[in-house]
């Protein structure tokens, strides 16, 4: 694997995107789909796949009766159109957390330059023998030599499994969300709400001086600015409550260079878990609650994801997860959502995560998240 530069940034917004549709699967029993017959319809257009291979936690059951703590393996991949020979990473890791009692749901955000061990691994076509790197190498060495579902099965089970090494946590289910096909669920919303926490300013969509939209800088092929375009003003979301349109959710949702208090991916992470709360209960409000809406909402969410359910029909998961709703989704920062690098000969810049965010894994792993949180409230991502 080529090292990675420092600086390389991937202007994306799947970080936000990747838990949308699981969840909005998850919530969608309390609302308007209250059935198991009308949940079914609701997903039948989801793609599964066994995602999970040797780290899936049950087997395969007609019907369940889903008790005790979940976690759920949320990856948006970054997959470059410009380069198709480039080997996809996990550009977005979440572990969505839904503890025993089923009545609210957590969302944990790996940082995709995490340092951590991947596990040897044979993916039948080209092996790897193990080591350290950072974790979003690990799907891209699992798909190494691949194409299709079986490159997104293989490198999504060694993702797993290195996440299982690193924090004890087996998933109980995952998804593979995919970044164009989400671009309408938004449209069907028609627009999201939210408060911005801190000025933001575009490098991706301004406009010329007769209102024309035009690109404001231009970037480098790694996604970092190279430099301003004459005449073109950036959009600019000052920090206070706004009525987002599609292309500006999405938009806001990508930037991590130029917001006003300069913490870059952590701002960014921290900006799509509150996006990602705010479209939620945009889609239950106003979508799961509208006739006119809902066709459209549920087909766009559906032709976004490919799910391995663990075992468990998704009928089954709506209906186990009826109780939770988008107040009761909690944000998690980790490294208190502060730059923890260094400097990796062969690999570049690295986060190391702190000793505090593995206690937050373990307390994920031990469905004992209340108590780590009573301790740091702080790592709570206000939305």
């Amino acid at each position: 694997m080529p090292k990675n530069s420092a600086k390389r940034r991937h202007p994306r917004w799947t970080r936000w995107c990747i838990g949308v549709g699981l969840v909005l699967i998850v919530v969608s029993g309390g609302s308007v789909v209250a059935t198991r017959v009308a949940v079914a319809t609701a997903t039948h257009t989801v793609v599964q796949q066994n995602l999970l291979g040797t780290s899936r936690s049950t087997t395969e059951r007609k019907h369940a009766d889903i008790r005790g703590a979940k976690n759920i393996l949320l990856v948006g991949l970054d997959t470059r159109k410009s380069n198709p020979s480039m080997l996809s990473r996990s550009d977005s890791i979440m572990i969505l957390h839904i503890p025993a009692g089923h009545d609210r749901a957590y969302l944990v955000s790996l940082p995709r330059d995490s340092y951590v061990e991947i596990p040897a691994y044979d993916n039948g076509k080209v092996p790897y023998r193990g080591g350290h790197n950072k974790i979003n190498a690990a799907f891209a060495y699992g798909s190494r030599g691949l194409t299709g579902e079986s490159a997104l099965s293989h490198g999504f089970e060694l993702l797993a499994l290195t996440i299982k090494q690193l924090t004890g946590i087996t998933p109980n289910a995952g998804a593979i969300i995919d970044f164009e096909g989400f671009r309408k669920v938004v449209d069907v919303l028609g627009k999201v709400c939210m408060y911005v926490d801190e000025d933001t300013t575009s490098i991706h969509i301004g406009h010329t001086a007769d209102g024309k939209q035009a690109v404001p800088y231009v970037t480098h092929s790694d996604g970092t600015i190279a430099y301003k375009v004459r005449g073109v003003t950036p959009n600019f979301y000052a920090k206070g409550d706004h009525c987002f349109t599609p292309v500006e959710a999405l938009d806001f949702a990508r930037q991590r260079d130029l917001l006003a208090d300069k913490d870059y991916d952590y701002g960014r992470q921290r900006h799509q878990q509150q996006l990602l709360k705010a479209i939620l209960k945009q889609a239950v409000h106003d979508g799961l609650n509208s006739p006119a809406k809902l066709p459209g909402l549920l087909s766009a969410v559906g032709k976004t994801m490919t799910v391995d359910n663990g075992g468990v029909s998704l009928e089954d998961w709506a209906f186990a997860m009826r109780n939770i709703n988008p107040d009761d989704l909690v944000t998690i920062k980790t490294n208190d959502g502060k730059l923890n690098s260094k400097s990796v000969p062969g690999v570049g810049s690295a986060e190391i995560l702190s000793d505090t965010s593995m206690e937050l894994l373990k307390a994920t792993k031990d469905d004992e998240l209340p108590t780590f949180l009573a301790k740091h409230q702080d790592w709570i991502a206000q939305s």
